[in-house]
């Protein structure tokens, strides 16, 4: 009843105020059969200003003085901005508006006294919902309610981030992300190390989380929280992020958006690709087609590669990788990462 399927179920509460100009309000504002006349903003660097041909107020009052005739409210505000949402979702109804809200910003399930105070003021409140009705049709199964729960968050770290990825699951990026923590250790470096799996326990990670458990969304905004948080509390010198899975792995495409995910978050200075030859279990696709996606997706540079060697061909040594990849090459589980933080050392010198 109160869920949006198609834009005809609203476009006879035109015309509208949007409230919310970034993403949401301008898409919003641009569906079929939908008149926009205001928009409104908290952000006082917006108010004042033209978004989507009208100018942005900063209050639901001083846009309804300017549009009198407005018939609706649209909340299109991001996850994080719930109270906002209420609070002129309230005003709206108040006013005899009607509503139409997002579920990043005001589930109306989850706030059934809206539905009570609209019946009540003769108003209609919709949502437009995650649809996952749609995901339970296509798939059989589907989550009761959006996944994606964390607010978005921008943040420029003061250190230098390394990301750690790898060709493959189960290829070695724990075991390196680890021993490049402990070179960095014994070079006299604070290093952070942030594990972003369960089985991340191992001294000298810093914490750990599973990524997984996220929506591919939320992703992003943990990493970069992570990485925020280590540097608000230990002001490392150097980060180390370990990644999971691959962006180009055979046969099991699933883990590879969070793989994506991780390494956006991430936004590296620079890359060790962790590569495991003659993967019992995994179909990695190779290291050179792991090096283009990853400097595909993100500006950054794969400036050294961890083997492991636990299922080589016997003639598969270091020497071999190096001068098939033109790159530094280590076998970290028994030498070490000292080589491998030399060449993130050298560089980020660069």
């Amino acid at each position: 009843m109160y869920s949006v399927k198609s834009v005809k179920d609203i476009q006879d509460l035109n015309p509208f105020i949007v409230v919310g100009c970034g993403g949401g309000g301008e898409k919003f504002s641009n569906l079929d059969g939908i008149k926009t006349v205001g928009f409104i903003d908290d952000d006082v660097k917006k108010q004042d200003k033209q978004f989507c041909g009208s100018i942005v107020s900063g209050s639901l009052d001083d846009c309804l003085a300017h549009n009198p005739d407005a018939n609706s409210i649209a909340i299109m505000l991001p996850i994080g901005a719930e109270g906002t949402a209420l609070k002129y979702a309230v005003q709206a109804i108040d006013a005899g508006l009607n509503v139409i809200c997002s579920f990043r910003s005001l589930s109306i399930h989850e706030n059934s006294s809206l539905k009570d105070f609209a019946d009540a003021k003769n108003v209609t409140i919709k949502e437009i919902s995650p649809r996952l009705d749609v995901v339970n049709k296509i798939a059989g199964v589907a989550p009761k309610k959006s996944c994606e729960v964390l607010p978005k968050i921008s943040y420029k770290p003061k250190a230098p981030v390394i990301f750690v990825g790898g060709t493959s699951q189960e290829c070695g990026k724990r075991t390196t992300t680890k021993m490049l923590g402990i070179a960095s250790s014994e070079r006299g470096l604070n290093s952070a190390i942030i594990s972003t799996d369960e089985m991340g326990l191992e001294e000298p990670t810093d914490f750990n989380f599973r990524a997984g458990s996220l929506s591919a969304m939320d992703v992003p905004a943990a990493i970069l929280s992570a990485i925020k948080y280590v540097e608000d509390t230990k002001k490392p010198d150097i980060i180390f992020i370990e990644g999971q899975s691959s962006l180009t792995e055979k046969g099991n495409p699933h883990p590879r958006g969070l793989s994506a995910a991780i390494l956006i978050g991430a936004a590296p200075d620079a890359v060790i690709v962790g590569h495991r030859p003659n993967h019992p279990y995994r179909q990695p696709t190779g290291i050179n087609e792991e090096i283009k996606a990853i400097e595909a997706i993100e500006p950054t540079k794969v400036v050294g590669i961890s083997i492991n060697l636990k299922n080589a061909e016997l003639d598969s040594d270091l020497e071999y990788f190096e001068s098939t990849y033109n790159l530094p090459v280590e076998d970290v589980y028994n030498n070490g990462a000292s080589k491998l933080l030399d060449a993130i050392l050298d560089y980020l010198k660069e």
